[in-house]
């Protein structure tokens, strides 16, 4: 997956669309090098529906909890199962095995709200954080 074709949001998910509006979401680079070592991940139920922006999964890292937010409204069609076993995949494949969930977005809209790679490159370089 090449970062270029993803969506990204200033809390540091990434969003890549799929057909039959699918798509596939995780936390980025950036954001799993903040957390530290990924102990454990808190996935929300499938046929689960969310709002843009909502906080939908938790990640525990080493001494800290932190909570990633729906990049585009949808329902839960598919969790990474994976993370159960090895929740350190964020860590080491956070834009391929690290992946969180599936979802149908219900508002395609929605990707105009967020940046694409080289603006997010340049939200990275101004510092990162939506403050």
């Amino acid at each position: 997956m090449y970062q270029e074709d993803l969506k990204y949001t200033k809390t540091h998910e990434w969003v890549k669309m799929y057909k039959n509006h699918i798509a596939r979401v995780g936390v980025t680079d950036h954001a799993q090098s903040r957390f530290g070592k990924v102990l454990f991940v808190e996935l929300p139920e499938v046929d689960g529906e969310h709002e843009q922006f909502d906080s939908f999964v938790v990640i525990e890292a080493e001494g800290m909890l932190s909570e990633v937010y729906a990049p585009v409204s949808g329902k839960i069609i598919e969790l990474n199962e994976e993370l159960d076993e090895d929740p350190t995949l964020i860590n080491h494949d956070p834009y391929g095995d690290g992946w969180l969930v599936e979802l149908e977005i219900a508002h395609l809209d929605e990707l105009d709200n967020l940046m694409d790679y080289e603006q997010y490159q340049h939200f990275l370089a101004e510092g990162g954080d939506d403050d």
